[in-house]
């Protein structure tokens, strides 16, 4: 295992082509990698998985935000010019600490989906699913409230959805049970709006479209957060200047699951996974 502090290669000569920092607690943010690649394919970029502590979750916010900052540690000293914090949990708890105390532009994934569904729904009335710590945070909900006074917002936890997501299980009688189960109430309540409050979520839109029908506009906010990454690049000049884009990945844990996983959520194989050791020297 690499100590934290280790640096790679130097920074490019054009600080536009310094790669994009992106970081999850495991494997969920790779969606918003995958986003990011489709949305700026000339972008290098540098994603970090903290899979030694997974899930964040349960931790309490002061620990939440530590963690963040020794990602954001890790990140920084290889020079990335944007950070994205592809965590909703860590968004919640640590996006202001980051963005106040970082000279680079810092995304968080409830913003943008929350901006997003807010502008997108017709009637106001948007529901929210995610992981029960991003639902009890009530992160989107003061987002959407912030964009638009006039919503109303009802929100789910759907803890499955992780797991199905993980085991590839993203069709089929069992996973659409489990969204009826889920989402069912939402519908009661006439929501014309649903934001994927949660990094693996993306992997299940097929089948959470066909549930909830064409009535029910779907906000991805893994794409939603890649088109803000690309919008921030832009005003701060900070576009890639056409070189050719490299991609690295790095792990607190074991790199074999992740390297099983990344193949899944990323739709193509991921050949080298470096692992790291976070708060153990400098960051």
């Amino acid at each position: 295992m690499t100590p934290a502090g280790t640096r790679g290669p130097g920074p490019p000569s054009d600080p536009r082509d310094a790669p994009i920092g992106v970081f999850d607690s495991g494997v969920g943010g790779l969606t918003v990698l995958r986003a990011i690649h489709a949305q700026l394919p000339g972008e290098s970029t540098i994603y970090l998985g903290d899979t030694a502590r997974v899930p964040y979750g349960p931790k309490s916010p002061d620990t939440v935000r530590r963690y963040a900052r020794e990602a954001a540690g890790f990140l920084t000293e290889r020079g990335i010019k944007m950070l994205v914090i592809a965590c909703n949990t860590a968004t919640a708890h640590a996006f202001g600490t980051l963005s106040q105390g970082l000279d680079i532009p810092v995304l968080g994934v409830v913003e943008p989906g929350a901006r997003e569904a807010a502008a997108a729904s017709r009637s106001g009335v948007i529901g929210v699913i995610g992981t029960r710590g991003t639902v009890e945070s009530g992160s989107y909900e003061r987002a959407i409230l912030a964009a638009r006074a006039d919503a109303t917002v009802r929100s789910a936890a759907c803890p499955l959805f992780v797991a199905l997501a993980e085991e590839g299980w993203v069709s089929g009688e069992v996973p659409e049970l489990a969204a009826h189960r889920y989402l069912d109430p939402l519908f009661a309540a006439e929501i014309d709006t649903l934001v994927l409050g949660c990094t693996h979520y993306p992997l299940l839109k097929p089948m959470l479209a066909d549930v909830a029908g064409s009535g029910v506009r779907l906000v991805d906010s893994a794409e939603a957060t890649a088109r803000e990454t690309a919008r921030l690049l832009s005003a701060r000049s900070l576009t890639s200047s056409g070189s050719a884009p490299i991609a690295h990945h790095y792990v607190t844990d074991d790199t074999h699951l992740f390297r099983e996983l990344a193949g899944l959520f990323l739709g193509a194989p991921v050949e080298r996974v470096e692992s790291v050791a976070l708060g153990q020297g400098p960051s």
